[in-house]
């Protein structure tokens, strides 16, 4: 099947800015979300360009096996620079080069070339390259597709067996190569792409030795989508497993999965004291593909975790900051933040009876402000209903929504 470079809209045009400024542009993401789609249109875009020259390095593919750390890396851009031109350098999974960053930093420093990188651990801008980058190095979280690019990439009709198969299968890119229709290979796609990142980005790059433990906790995050856990919680649960676990040990394998961008950590936000509190996040997963995948796919669907999760995803890749309300004695599921503006966002699957009515509006209500508020749900009973300024949205129509 043909391979598509998908424009992917809030990423390009702010990459394509950057580039030309002497600052080093770093795509970080999940392995597979499609930070090397994005990376391959701006180099077909640069290749228009008769001045350009393009260096361009897959840590992925055999052929540059041979580029292990600094020095060889150093070797391979110098003798490919064209003097006279405008040199761009891209390396995608640029953290399997063992110190790369001195070699980077050098050519950053010199003004020899643009660069461009991407990483699946978020410790590659960690340290050393950070701190003397400080300024002079932007990054962008790159995600899996949104509803409406999944649509595109599959070819879809939007309707809610699309949304089906979306919240089901997750925005992989890789997935349209596998195809919808042939969820035996979506299966085993999925699950090698998990696989991937448990061993090359968790495991290996970690060195975890508990692995039946790191295992067991993934599967129970996966489970326990938009609870809230304290770490001495899960290890509290854990250790009625048998595991073992402890709560550094537990705080040590969260931030692992963070790193890996596998899963997101949402902390708490009191509404009224306008404050991050420090207890009791939420998890949720970058791809929901892997999520039902680990979690046994339609034997444990739980669709209301996953309207809460594809929800927080949708407001992450907008650019908001996502945070869990807490409002007295009640909870907000999201409180979003970006310098335009906040919004609060309760989910819920049906709206089926009074008193789910008066939960999910009655908590918007208690908060005293004009930021705009909506209930996403998956029914139509009450359409595009206003309650007291606050808007009832089908969760298909939410995922279609790019302002509020």
């Amino acid at each position: 099947m043909e391979q598509i470079l998908l424009e992917r809209e809030g990423y390009s045009d702010r990459i394509r800015k950057m580039l030309g400024r002497r600052m080093i542009v770093a795509l970080i993401g999940q392995r597979r979300v499609g930070k090397s789609y994005t990376m391959k249109a701006v180099i077909e875009e640069k290749r228009r360009d008769d001045n350009a020259n393009i260096i361009y390095i897959d840590k992925e593919r055999a052929e540059f096996d041979n580029i292990v750390n600094y020095k060889d890396l150093e070797s391979y851009v110098k003798e490919r620079l064209a003097p006279g031109k405008d040199n761009y350098l891209f390396i995608d999974e640029v953290q399997e080069i063992e110190e790369f960053e001195k070699t980077v930093l050098d050519l950053q420093a010199g003004g020899l070339c643009e660069i461009m990188l991407t990483g699946s651990n978020a410790k590659m801008l960690s340290g050393e390259l950070a701190t003397r980058l400080r300024g002079r190095y932007i990054d962008y979280r790159i995600r899996g597709l949104n509803y409406q690019e999944f649509l595109m990439f599959h070819t879809l009709e939007d309707n809610d067996e699309s949304l089906g198969l979306y919240l089901q299968n997750g925005g992989l890119p890789g997935l349209r190569l596998m195809g919808l229709e042939n969820p035996d290979l979506v299966r085993d796609y999925l699950m090698n792409v998990f696989n991937t990142i448990l061993l090359r980005d968790i495991i290996e790059r970690e060195k975890i030795r508990n692995i039946p433990l790191l295992k067991t906790l993934i599967r129970f995050l996966s489970d326990n989508i938009g609870k809230q856990f304290s770490a001495r919680s899960i290890a509290n649960f854990l250790k009625s497993q048998n595991t073992g676990a402890t709560t550094n040990i537990i705080l040590s394998y969260l931030d692992y999965l963070c790193n890996a961008y596998i899963i997101d950590r949402v902390e708490r936000y009191n509404i009224h004291g306008k404050k991050i509190m420090e207890f009791d996040d939420k998890f949720y997963f970058e791809d929901l593909g892997i999520r039902n995948i680990i979690i046994g796919g339609n034997r444990r669907f739980d669709i209301e975790k996953v309207m809460e999760n594809v929800v927080y995803k949708h407001l992450a890749r907008l650019g908001y900051t996502v945070y869990v309300g807490q409002l007295q004695k009640a909870e907000i599921d999201f409180v979003a933040e970006r310098p335009e503006g906040t919004i609060y966002v309760q989910v819920t699957y049906l709206l089926a009876s009074e008193d789910t009515v008066d939960r999910e509006f009655g908590n918007l209500k208690q908060i005293r402000d004009n930021h705009p508020k909506y209930v996403v749900s998956m029914d139509r009973t009450y359409g595009h209903t206003n309650v007291d300024g606050i808007k009832h949205v089908h969760l298909r129509d939410f995922l279609k929504m790019d302002s509020f």
